[in-house]
């Protein structure tokens, strides 16, 4: 077997008897590069590389671990959101008239004086906000000091709009009490006029605290999702909250604006629409036990129900197939032979491997989840859009990870999905989104350190030429090749100071392709030789780049090229094309989301976020609950 690529060599049979003689287990020669490469002995909790026999020998000096230094993933944490601020209104009741006279863009109206003379009546209001829009409240109406929502002695038709707006958010998965304004009601009486003015300047502020807090909402989200953990990754997206009033003190098109900030794409369009349809529709009528595990010949209470929620949906295909034995048995607990040819077609159809044993996927796929589920699975998703850009670009490439899919979309239309291999609960994949850089043709693999000192150290301080037996290329900091053998493994703990890297090969843990998006967290595409994992349901297995089924496909479609041409490229070895066009990726957690045709689907929480999300929208609405 030869390695690919500009350099050519064979892998010596010293390699295989050292890894044999090392205690593994006997494999196949394909069996033994995955297991050496990246490979499949994944039941054995140290990880993908072998142990190394027992050292009884003195640590050397200086040794800073012992075998015992990990480097750890990525943690969640307990999240914090920002505490409410007092509004201080000292500064906009102290001089409105000359800060009005040095602002030279605002011009004075009707209003402005008794705005001025309405001020007074916040001295010992208490209004809470978050810090940014307490400080753009003071700041905006010292430059632009008259109302936005009142107009004489009563709210105006602006105001009436946006009351409206922020009573409806729960349309769009946000609670309503986050929003809440209480609208003064209008006095008859002249000797009120000055209490009147009072509750009006008050609804005022409150009114534009509450709508800056709504803008910013819709735009970001709720939650800051980098403080909740690593595995989080987004960039800023800056508010301009001045700019926010300024534009609805300018319009009386406050609903088509305040709309305007929430993501403007399909899919949030399509889950708006599930969520309406959810708050409306009743619960299951059929509750199957999500957790039920049964095998042919066992016997439960819950199998009658699945029985008849498949009858119920029989086409014509699976009636002809499957109806009489439907009919007949569809009462039955046990789960007869019989009856496993029936449960292999429904899995099938809905794109599992068709094992014939009934797990939580066959009850989801038959029974769905329930309504409660449905429903905070949907408002989760909504919240993470909030965290993309409004426009998510096309041509994109979007990774669901909860899917295990991987699609290529351009101009609406989804060109190529296919499955993926995504990180294990262990090693999970982060969430963000980049720009597609470069293809890599039989590509080397750098390794992460990570895995160097998680997997590969153990087996050095007793093997130090392991890696130079098995393909591997390692170099010290000035890109100088340093034999793996001369190098003192056992002085080093967490800290390494070289850099090792995969030669391409038949075997390398990346395949013959490697799709980058240049990034901190060392994530990309790439195809793999092990095969045999996308076959599985449950395809969270790797160390957390993403596995490609289709690999030749992804790049083909990236370089706006064909598989031929994909194909060819290969034949000649390791090479490199960039990507000439601007395309997103996201690498996105949604455990609902639409297909193509705006149907919501829904798939298992592997990594726990939408727990962890949930908890963290309840610290914020405990933030902002006491002080509203």
């Amino acid at each position: 077997m030869k390695f690919l690529g500009n350099r050519s060599t064979v892998m010596p049979l010293a390699a295989i008897a050292a890894t044999l003689a090392l205690g593994a287990p006997q494999a196949s020669a394909q069996g033994l590069f995955d297991m050496l490469f990246g490979g499949g002995i994944r039941h054995q909790p140290q990880g993908e590389f072998p142990p190394p026999p027992p050292v009884h020998k003195p640590r050397p000096k200086g040794s800073e671990s012992g075998g015992a230094v990990k480097i750890s993933s990525p943690t969640y944490n307990t999240y914090k959101a920002d505490k409410l601020v007092r509004v201080d209104f000292t500064a906009l009741a102290a001089a409105p008239q000359s800060s009005t006279l040095q602002n030279a863009a605002f011009v004075p109206s009707a209003t402005s004086a008794a705005f001025h003379d309405a001020v007074a009546g916040l001295g010992d209001y208490e209004l809470y906000a978050e810090p940014d829009i307490a400080k753009a409240l003071i700041a905006y109406y010292t430059a632009n000091p008259d109302f936005i929502w009142v107009t004489g002695t009563s709210i105006n038709g602006r105001a009436q709009d946006a009351v409206r707006v922020l009573g409806e958010a729960s349309s769009y998965g946000l609670t309503p009490a986050d929003y809440t304004v209480e609208v003064p009601a209008a006095s008859g009486s002249a000797s009120d006029a000055s209490a009147q003015m009072k509750a009006l300047v008050r609804f005022e502020m409150a009114l534009s605290a509450r709508v800056l807090r709504y803008a910013h909402d819709a735009q970001n989200g709720r939650v800051d999702p980098n403080r909740m953990t690593a595995y989080y990754d987004f960039p800023a997206k800056p508010i301009d909250m001045e700019g926010v009033l300024k534009t609805l003190a300018h319009t009386q098109e406050v609903r088509t604006y305040l709309e305007s900030r929430h993501p403007q794409n399909a899919e949030y369009q399509a889950l708006r629409v599930e969520l309406e349809s959810l708050q409306a529709s009743a619960e299951n009528e059929i509750v199957v036990d999500p957790k039920l595990l049964l095998k042919p010949g066992e016997t439960s209470p819950e199998l009658p129900k699945l029985l008849t929620l498949i009858a119920r949906n029989l086409d014509d295909d699976m009636g002809g197939s499957y109806g009489e034995i439907l009919s007949r048995l569809v009462n039955s607990e046990v789960y007869v032979p019989e009856l496993v040819p029936v449960i292999e077609a429904v899995q099938k159809r809905a794109g599992m491997k068709g094992d014939g044993v009934i797990g939580p996927r066959t009850v989801a796929s038959l029974a769905g989840t329930s309504k409660a589920d449905r429903l905070q699975k949907v408002q989760v998703a909504l919240e993470e859009l909030r965290w993309l850009p409004s426009d998510l670009g096309s041509p994109r490439v979007f990774i669901n990870q909860p899917a295990f899919t991987a699609s290529y979309i351009d101009n609406g239309e989804e060109k190529l999905k296919t499955r993926a291999v995504i990180g294990r609960t262990t090693n999970q994949t982060a969430f963000f989104y980049d720009h597609i850089k470069q293809v890599d043709f039989h590509p080397y693999w750098g390794v992460p350190q990570s895995i160097i000192v998680n997997e590969m150290l153990p087996r050095l301080r007793s093997d130090p030429g392991y890696l130079d037996r098995s393909g591997y290329e390692v170099t010290d900091t000035r890109g100088k090749r340093i034999p793996s053998s001369s190098i003192n493994w056992g002085s080093y703990g967490a800290n390494i100071p070289y850099n090792v890297r995969q030669q391409p090969s038949e075997a390398n843990a990346l395949g013959e392709l490697k799709i980058l998006f240049p990034n901190k967290h060392a994530i990309y595409m790439h195809d793999t030789p092990q095969k045999s994992f996308f076959k599985q349901d449950m395809r969270a297995l790797s160390h957390g780049c993403v596995r490609l089924q289709d690999p030749r496909g992804m790049a083909a479609a990236v370089l706006d090229t064909s598989v031929d041409d994909i194909a060819e490229t290969l034949k000649h070895g390791h090479s490199t094309q960039n990507v000439t066009r601007s395309i997103p990726v996201y690498v996105a957690y949604f455990t609902a989301w639409p297909d193509m045709s705006g149907k919501v689907e829904y798939f298992n929480d592997i990594y726990d976020r939408d727990t962890k999300l949930m908890q963290a929208l309840d610290a914020t609405e405990a933030v902002r609950s006491p002080a509203s």
